[in-house]
């Protein structure tokens, strides 16, 4: 039933870990939010106005949609829109997720006494699916559980020192929560300083005349310094009266509205539910979903023995879920903050945690990527695009793919090596699906760079299924002036080429479109389909995956003349 985890062990999933966080960062198909396209665009309309604040924005409704921090960055990392990749938009958020878990590394290891234990917290966290969909693309989240994390691995690291602090750590602790409700919210004050109070009143003892005359003034300091920080937007801010409405009122206060029938019932049944909240926030573990199951588990048993750093772990993660049990909006990325502690949690009872939950582990890694081998093989030996060796990989991606496997299925059979595995195979799985569509990266799913020169400044009509979907065009043509239409009508070529001028349309596999005779096709690429009918379903799993799974996209010049600016929203809008 024990595991040890080595140094090497250590070296090898940090390693790979590295590498996992770093290959594709500038994929479109990274694992992400759809918010990401708003907040692009966000970036983008306001650099074009050469300053920080207002905000801007063409979407109704979506300016003011978070605090400026994130936006600032982005403006910083792309040099004012400039340099307009995936890759600086995100390295920011890599940055924030690598401190991160140095932090955790550093507070778990001082108050453990043993670094495997702090390296091995820093990896578990990492591994987390959550942590990898959400602590690489750019969104709120990584600036957001950076800040919110950091006072409370400060008392975690310095212990007497910080808690019996009593100005020094209330007011870097007030500075850095102020910080993190700068990058995402004001309402995360709330879970913050809730948790706080509960770790000054474990570390009193649970006595409450002691917490009340101690450590009160330092949780009201810290809640005044980081709400104050977060005012400074309304200060900097042109126009305040927009940032109430928009962000407080609606962003926020929105929140606590009835989603279908009243908030009670809310509460107790249906997809916002508590129950669903506390399934969801287990999921952020992603493959290792099991694991944090069996080391909640393990704690219960062990409730009575739990040292203070423990107990603190488990009360920061009870303080978020009982605080986003209030919203009628519940969800697990609302409890990204506490998946470190999570992570601290599992590391610490590693080698008492029973085998079955990295069992299930090994077995739902060793499900996907023998899935991700069919997937691939049937694309590569299959003549779905009409001629053999277009979708093709290299030989290291079938090597990697047959190694993993390898590794996974040792892990399976090897109990003295199943946990260290499964750890590292979290990460092999992430990696396998940004290289099973690599092809899709290459010239297969991009436009010519002929193409590209030859749109520059030309407007295109392009299809949108989300708000700003047009920033993903954007990196695929650079220089063109886009608009949207719904992405519905992507496959109505002669509705489409009857009313734009120049226009991007898509056809199924193997399908050429039927154009009129003026029309003509400047540019082609291929692109993964977002939905699918059941029928289309069932013959994917019977093997026709690429004449389903993808479609042609062409970009179209047709005889019809327009008047911009055009009437109504854009799409994309």
């Amino acid at each position: 039933m024990r595991g040890s985890f080595t140094y090497q062990n250590a070296i090898f999933v940090l390693l790979l870990g590295v590498f996992t966080y770093l290959y594709g960062l500038d994929s479109r198909f990274a694992p992400k939010n759809g918010d990401e396209y708003p907040y692009m665009h966000i970036v983008r309309m306001t650099a074009d106005t050469g300053a920080w604040l207002p905000l801007q924005s063409e979407m109704d409704g979506i300016k003011n949609t978070k605090p400026p921090l994130v936006f600032w960055e982005g403006i910083a990392s792309t040099s004012w829109g400039s340099d307009w990749t995936l890759f600086a938009l995100r390295w920011p958020s890599v940055v924030y997720t690598g401190l991160t878990a140095l932090f955790l590394f550093l507070a778990v290891s001082r108050f453990s006494g043993r670094r495997q234990t702090g390296l091995l917290a820093a990896l578990v966290w990492l591994s987390f699916f959550a942590t990898y969909r959400y602590g690489r693309p750019f969104l709120t989240d990584p600036p957001e559980v950076f800040w919110l994390s950091l006072p409370f691995f400060a008392l975690l690291y310095w212990g007497k020192a910080a808690f019996e602090s009593k100005l020094l750590f209330p007011i870097l602790a007030g500075a850095s929560l102020g910080i993190a409700l700068l990058s995402k919210s004001f309402a995360y004050i709330v879970p913050a300083t809730f948790a706080l109070g509960l770790f000054y009143w474990r570390w009193r003892e649970w006595s409450i005349p002691k917490v009340l005359l101690r450590d009160l003034y330092k949780v009201l300091l810290i809640t005044v310094l980081a709400l104050g920080v977060f005012a400074l937007w309304f200060v900097l801010d042109p126009f305040p009266e927009a940032v109430w409405k928009e962000f407080v009122l609606g962003e926020n206060a929105g929140k606590f509205q009835a989603r279908s029938s009243n908030y009670l019932l809310d509460l107790v049944r249906g997809g916002d539910s508590v129950w669903m909240l506390a399934l969801t926030t287990l999921a952020n573990a992603g493959l290792f979903t099991f694991v944090l199951i069996s080391a909640l588990i393990q704690c219960w048993r062990e409730r009575r023995f739990l040292s203070l750093e423990e107990s603190l772990l488990l009360l920061l993660a009870l303080a978020f879920f009982i605080v986003f049990s209030l919203p009628s909006q519940r969800s697990g990325r609302y409890l990204l903050p506490v998946m470190p502690a999570f992570a601290a949690v599992i590391a610490i009872f590693w080698d008492r945690l029973p085998i079955w939950g990295f069992r299930i582990a090994l077995l739902l890694q060793l499900l996907l990527l023998g899935a991700l081998v069919w997937v691939g093989g049937n694309l590569q030996l299959s003549n779905f695009l009409g001629q053999p060796g277009i979708w093709s990989y290299s030989l290291w991606h079938w090597v990697f793919m047959g190694a993993a496997i390898a590794l996974v299925l040792l892990g399976i059979f090897n109990r003295e090596r199943s946990k260290a595995i499964a750890l590292a195979g979290c990460f092999l799985c992430y990696c396998a699906l940004t290289s099973g569509l690599s092809p899709l990266e290459g010239a297969l799913g991009r436009y010519s760079q002929a193409t590209i020169q030859s749109l520059v400044g030309k407007d295109i009509w392009v299809p949108c299924d989300y708000r700003a979907k047009d920033e993903e065009y954007r990196l695929l043509l650079p220089g063109a002036i886009l608009h949207g239409y719904l992405a519905k009508d992507a496959g109505q070529i002669d509705l489409l080429t009857k009313n734009y001028p120049l226009v991007a349309v898509q056809s199924a596999i193997g399908v050429e479109p039927a154009l009129c005779d003026s029309c003509k096709i400047v540019g082609k690429r291929m692109e993964m389909r977002a939905r699918h009918s059941d029928a289309e379903i069932q013959a994917i799993l019977k093997g026709q995956i690429g004449e389903h799974l993808f479609v042609n996209e062409y970009l179209i010049t047709t005889p019809t003349a327009i008047a911009l600016p055009l009437v109504g929203k854009d799409a994309c809008r």
